[in-house]
Order: C-alpha cells, then sequence, then structure tokens
C-alpha cells in the first residue's frame, strides 16, 4: 500500500482506488490473453481508467504473477521482495497513465527512470 500511495503522490494524485491482486501463472496467461490478446504468462498487469479531468480519481487493477516475479528476481539476482515492490511501483505508474516502449528500449524510458527513482526513495 505504501509504495502504491508513494507512486500516486509523485504524479500528484491524492484521489485514487487502487487494487493489487498477485496471482499465479494460470491466472495471469488468461488475463494476458482475454484482454491484451497475449499467449503465455507475464510478470504484471495494469489496467487504468482514464481521468475524466486531471484532478480525477485514479482508478485501476494491477495483477502480479508471483511465479513470473520469482523466476525474474533469480535473472537479475534480486529478491523476491525487490522485483514484487518494482512491479507494484510499474503497475501503478500505468494505472497512472504513464507508458513506455514494449521493447527492450523500456529500460531507458522516462517511466522505468522514475520508477527506479521511486524505489530508490521509498523502498
Amino acid at each position: 500500500r505504501a509504495l502504491v500511495e508513494a507512486t500516486l503522490r509523485s504524479d500528484r494524485i491524492s484521489d485514487a482506488l487502487v487494487s493489487v491482486a498477485f496471482v499465479g501463472t494460470t491466472a495471469i496467461s488468461r488475463i494476458n490473453r482475454e484482454y491484451l490478446g497475449h499467449s503465455g504468462p507475464t510478470d504484471v498487469i495494469s489496467f487504468g481508467m482514464r481521468r475524466e479531468t486531471k484532478g480525477g480519481p485514479a482508478v485501476g487493477d494491477i495483477y502480479i504473477c508471483v511465479d513470473v516475479a520469482r523466476r525474474n528476481a533469480a535473472r537479475h539476482g534480486v529478491s523476491l521482495r525487490d522485483e514484487l515492490a518494482r512491479l507494484v511501483v510499474h503497475g501503478t505508474l500505468h494505472v497512472a497513465g504513464h507508458e513506455h516502449p514494449d521493447d527492450d528500449s523500456r529500460m531507458h524510458s522516462l517511466m522505468w527512470r522514475k520508477q527506479e527513482r521511486i524505489l530508490a526513495r521509498e523502498y
């Protein structure tokens, strides 16, 4: 909860309803296929409702696959807790309206840099 709130504060969003669900591989694969048209599991999927006005509430759902997060944590040499924190911030930034490229350049995007600043400051 603290990371979601800190991430929203970084965008000056004070009114929000954001849910975070930790799911398994089967559930994230189904969500990925049904809503995004992709096959297989992924680490995080976010759905944000477009804010009617700049000061309007941010509303969204974040789904994090713990199994994929565990594999990614091992691959990157970080703890599962650190990886989950990164995914919570990442998903919340998407709910707030941020986007990044879908390729490897995403790690150099403004959104990614903001994500890392939030983690360094808040986590």
